[in-house]
């Protein structure tokens, strides 16, 4: 008898998230899957049978995140990744960005993935993983162009945020910061050189490559190591 890993996939519904729905599926593992609206990705249900479990989340719903901890509770994850992320519009400058948008790209890019990460992090196998997903506009050691000023930022914010909680989780388990690559996605748009299927399955082999390895590592998707 064999022992099937689980993995948690945080904003499913489409894009990345539904490619690694796919790809960890295609690999035997027990995938849980989530969306913000119940019933809302037509794509998602019918992956659904006995390899997926979808669950409703809106990551910027804290009562929504305890809630699903609470409904998993006795469920040991081997991966945890929390994919869910909004863009807005590239051109603005941060100075002309209104206080309601920066807090909604803030609230859902930085601080609910580490909610998420908070809440469910004692679900995680001994040696399993967490992994975020971030951009490589998040690096603050590279040079920024002239536009998603306030994209970059917040996941400048969410890799700062997953530093500090690898210094007070400690312990064995694989954290990741994970840049998928430019993904031709409803935000990487038409023009993106990548394919999800590439990044889904570049992701799922770079995770497989570091599991095991205790500590945070900042990554691409081909397991190259990205700078802070």
């Amino acid at each position: 008898m064999t022992n099937t890993s689980t993995a948690l996939i945080i904003g499913a519904s489409r894009g990345i998230g539904l490619g690694l729905v796919r790809e960890y599926l295609s690999r035997g593992w027990r995938v849980i899957a989530t969306e913000r609206t119940p019933g809302s990705s037509a794509a998602l249900a019918a992956l659904a049978g006995d390899g997926l479990a979808i669950e409703a989340l809106d990551v910027t719903d804290d009562a929504g995140i305890v809630a699903l901890a609470d409904r998993l509770d006795g469920t040991v994850l081997d991966l945890v990744y929390v994919n869910a992320g909004v863009s807005d519009d590239p051109s603005v400058p941060i100075g002309e960005v209104a206080g309601e948008e920066f807090d909604r790209v803030m609230r859902t890019n930085a601080l609910a993935p580490m909610r998420v990460v908070e809440q469910l992090d004692d679900h995680v196998a001994s040696g399993g993983t967490i992994a975020v997903a971030t951009s490589g506009l998040g690096s603050v050691s590279v040079e920024p162009g002239p536009s998603y000023e306030l994209y970059g930022a917040s996941k400048a914010a969410l890799n700062r945020l997953m530093r500090s909680y690898a210094v007070r989780a400690g312990g064995d388990r694989t954290l990741l910061v994970v840049m998928p690559g430019w993904v031709k996605t409803d935000m990487g748009g038409d023009e993106a050189p990548l394919e999800v299927e590439t990044s889904a399955r570049g992701i799922a082999d770079a995770i497989k490559a570091r599991g095991g390895t205790p500590g945070l590592s900042f990554i691409d998707y081909q397991n190259e190591v990205l700078p802070w």
